[in-house]
């Protein structure tokens, strides 16, 4: 049985859900104030490693993960991102090129598009070949304040570290 609960990120508020089979869906949600209250067991170690890593007292996820019935493509590309670490970045094309197909720029793109799982499944450490960001579900301000939280000295805004 599939479980929900909210979070209050630095972003807004996020819901969570999962069941014995994994954590299936971080999302952003428009709901204000965001919800509270209690916090099914399940999804009890998501909220405190996502409340961790916002403090920046983490820098991975030990979740099992559940992408439901995702095509496998996805799939392929989501766990691809699982191997980026943490302040690092890969591009689109590199996705593409080690899963063998180096033409597959835009797919990997839409695949991170429809990543179910955002922070924990980390599309927004995937960026253009040029070194620019590009594509993120919750706008480009949000993925460089993720990529700021998790790397400052080569994300930070100019100025900011002053």
């Amino acid at each position: 049985m599939t479980e929900y609960a909210h979070f209050l990120s630095p972003f807004g508020c996020l819901r969570v859900e999962g069941s014995e089979d994994g954590i299936s869906l971080v999302q952003m949600v428009s709901t204000k104030p965001c919800p509270t209250g209690p916090i099914p067991a399940v999804l009890k170690p998501c909220i405190q490693q996502l409340a961790e890593y916002f403090r920046g007292d983490r820098d991975g996820f030990n979740l099992k993960l559940d992408f439901g019935d995702a095509p496998p493509f996805h799939r392929a590309v989501w766990n691809e991102l699982l191997k980026i670490p943490y302040g690092h970045t890969t591009t689109y094309q590199a996705i593409a090129e080690n899963l063998g197909d180096k033409k597959a720029v835009r797919a990997v793109g839409q695949a991170n598009r429809h990543n179910p799982i955002a922070i924990i499944v980390p599309c927004h450490r995937c960026i253009a070949k040029s070194g620019e960001l590009q594509g993120y579900f919750y706008g480009l301000d949000m993925k460089r304040q993720l990529l700021e939280l998790e790397n400052p000295l080569s994300f930070a805004r100019q100025g900011s570290l002053f």
